[in-house]
């Protein structure tokens, strides 16, 4: 998974939600950008159903079930937007944010993770990608036992009240993939 860190904070790097009359209001142009609104489906609260493998690329099959809860919110006028999630892990909870910006010039989506687990960790690279005929791939390069693996995450199945999101690794530089983690997300509201 890639990493946020809390660094950001602390270089004083903020992001800030317009209001409306503030002259932050979306502009037609800016309504029209491919791209811009892919994430706009997950604003709002939602319920969350994790699995996740035990080992990662350890050839296990053992998964461990869990809930969890999302918010998410548009920032920066629709270019960002944040999730603060709960993950109810049995005996090991722990709350994350995903961080997403988009680029208007190559029209990608990039992604990070912070994870209160580890929330000075170093920042990774994001995880970049976009949508196409309603499925959202990402890609990136992360760690797993000091080895460097391919992460890609995927968005589909999505609805006005569901999605369903999922991690994979990929040991081989992205010949074969191991989905390691995947949420069924209900909205509340």
């Amino acid at each position: 998974m890639v990493w946020l860190s809390l660094g950001l904070v602390a270089s004083g790097l903020s992001v800030a939600q317009s209001s409306p009359g503030s002259g932050g209001e979306i502009s037609h142009a800016e309504r029209t950008v491919p791209g811009l609104h892919d994430f706009d489906f997950l604003v709002g609260h939602w319920r969350v159903h994790h699995r996740k493998l035990k080992e990662r690329l350890a050839n296990s099959h053992k998964w461990i079930e869990f809930e969890g809860t999302l918010f998410s919110q548009p920032l920066m006028v629709g270019y960002s937007n944040v999730d603060d999630l709960v993950l109810n892990v049995p005996g090991a909870p722990y709350r994350g944010v995903a961080l997403r910006s988009f680029d208007p010039k190559s029209q990608q989506w990039l992604i990070w993770w912070l994870d209160s687990r580890n929330p000075l960790g170093s920042l990774d690279p994001p995880m970049r990608g976009g949508f196409k005929n309603g499925v959202g791939t990402f890609y990136g390069d992360d760690t797993l036992n000091g080895k460097p693996v391919r992460a890609r995450f995927i968005w589909s199945g999505i609805t006005p009240t569901s999605c369903h999101w999922e991690q994979a690794y990929s040991p081989d530089g992205g010949k074969t993939w191991e989905t390691n983690w995947a949420q069924d997300i209900i909205r509340v509201r």
